[in-house]
C-alpha cells in the first residue's frame, strides 16, 4: 500500500498544500519554520493517526480557522482508499471512502514509523514516552489493544477524580475490581509486544554498534518492587506472569498502595505506572548513556518498528523522517539510509541534501518548502 496523493486544508501553517503523485521517496527541503516538520505530522495523523508532537486538535487547526481537514489517497494492487481525518477544537473524526469511522477503526489501515529528534526521550526522558511509543505501534497492530487501552484510560481517569475528591474506600475498591482485568490484559498486551520488539532493538543496536556493544531491556510491570524498577544495572528482567498470576499482583499491589494513592490523591498501581528500562552493557540508560548511545538506541528501536509492522501486519510501514539525519554521525546515517533502500514508502524533512547519497536522491521526488 501506498500514499498516492496528500491534501491539507487549513492545517497548521497550511492554508492548503496538495502533493500528487507521490512516490516511494519523498523529501521535504527548506529552512527552518518552512512548515517541513507540519508536513509529515500531517502524514503521521492520516497514517497511525496520532502526533508526534503530542499536540492537542485545537492546536493543529490554522489560526482563524474553525477546521483543519487532511486527506490522503492509498492504493494497493486491490484497494483505493480516500481517507479524510478532520479536526475540530476537542474533536476528530474520520472517514474512509466516505464511511464515518472510529479513530481506533483508522489505527492500523495503513501504519507508520516516525523517527524525530524528539525520540532521544525514549531513552532519558519519562516513562510516558516510552509507554505512549510503545502504544502507539500497538494501536496499529491490534484493534484490541486500541480497545484495551481506550477503556482502561476511562478508568483511571474515573479512580483520580475520586481520589481527588477523597472517595470512600469501598467506593475506591469496587472501580479497582473494575479496573482489574483491562489492566491486566493491557499489560499483557504490551509486555508481549515488548519481548517481540526487544529482540529486534538487540539485533538492530548490535548491528549499529558493530557488535561492540550490548543492550538489554525490560518491560517492568507497576507492582514490581521499587528496586527493581529503576535498577542501575542490569539483572534478567523476565517477568513471565500468566493471566492469573498477574490479577493476583495487581490486587496485592493495589492492598499495599491503597494508602499512598489515597494521599497522593492519584492511581499509582496499572499499566499506566508501568516501566521500560535499557542498560547498555549492563548499565541503565537513562543515568549513563552517552549522547551518541542514546541515538543508537533509538534509531535501533524505529528500525525494530519496521520489522514488528511488516512482521505482524503484513505490510511496509510508512517511514517518517524528520530532521534526524543532521542529528546522527555517519556509522548511524548508514544504518538509516539501509532502511531507504528497501521497499518502504519514505517521508523525509531536512535543511540540505548533502546528508543523503546520489542514489537516494535520483530516486527522491524532492518538494521545496520556504
Amino acid at each position: 500500500m501506498r500514499i498516492r496523493e496528500l491534501r491539507f486544508d487549513e492545517f497548521r501553517s497550511y492554508e492548503r498544500f496538495e502533493l500528487g503523485d507521490v512516490g516511494d521517496l519523498t523529501v521535504f527541503v527548506g529552512p527552518n519554520a518552512s512548515g517541513k516538520t507540519n508536513a509529515v505530522e500531517g502524514i503521521q495523523l492520516l497514517t497511525a493517526f496520532g502526533s508526534f508532537r503530542g499536540a492537542k486538535s485545537k492546536e493543529l487547526i490554522r489560526w482563524g480557522a474553525d477546521q483543519a481537514v487532511l486527506r490522503a489517497r492509498i492504493l494497493s494492487d486491490t484497494r483505493d482508499l480516500d481517507v479524510r481525518h478532520v479536526l475540530q477544537p476537542g474533536h476528530r473524526s474520520c472517514l474512509l471512502n466516505g464511511k464515518r469511522k472510529t479513530v481506533q477503526d483508522m489505527q492500523g489501515v495503513l501504519p507508520s514509523v516516525t523517527f524525530s529528534p524528539d525520540d532521544l526521550v525514549l531513552v532519558k526522558g519519562a516513562q510516558t514516552h516510552r509507554r505512549a511509543a510503545l502504544d502507539l505501534l500497538g494501536c496499529q497492530l491490534s484493534r484490541s489493544h486500541r480497545i484495551l487501552k481506550r477503556d482502561y484510560e476511562r478508568i483511571v481517569r474515573h479512580k483520580n477524580a475520586l481520589l481527588r475528591d477523597g472517595a470512600d474506600t469501598l467506593l475506591l475498591m469496587s472501580v479497582d475490581d473494575m479496573m482489574a482485568v483491562p489492566a491486566v490484559q493491557l499489560y499483557l498486551y504490551r509486555s508481549a509486544l515488548f519481548r517481540n520488539l526487544s529482540a529486534r532493538i538487540a539485533r538492530a543496536y548490535a548491528s549499529i554498534t558493530r557488535g561492540e556493544e550490548r543492550v538489554e531491556m525490560g518491560y517492568v510491570p507497576s507492582w514490581e518492587d521499587e528496586s527493581v524498577k529503576q535498577a542501575a544495572s542490569w539483572a534478567p528482567m523476565r517477568f513471565e506472569y500468566d493471566k492469573a498470576q498477574a490479577l493476583e499482583a495487581f490486587a496485592q499491589a493495589l492492598e499495599a498502595r491503597r494508602a499512598e494513592e489515597a494521599a497522593r490523591k492519584r492511581a499509582c498501581v496499572g499499566p499506566h505506572a508501568d516501566r521500560i528500562e535499557f542498560f547498555i552493557d549492563g548499565r541503565n540508560a537513562a543515568m549513563y548513556a552517552s549522547q551518541g548511545q542514546q541515538r543508537s538506541l533509538v534509531l535501533a528501536w524505529k528500525i525494530a518498528e519496521v520489522g514488528l509492522v511488516r512482521e505482524m501486519a503484513g505490510v511496509s510501514p510508512v517511514l517518517l523522517l524528520d530532521d534526524v539525519m543532521s542529528e546522527l554521525d555517519a556509522s548511524r546515517r548508514h544504518a538509516l539510509v539501509s532502511l531507504l533502500r528497501q521497499d518502504i514508502q519514505t517521508f523525509i524533512t531536512t535543511t540540505e541534501t548533502a546528508f543523503f547519497e546520489d542514489d537516494i536522491m535520483e530516486r527522491a521526488n524532492v518538494v521545496r518548502l520556504g
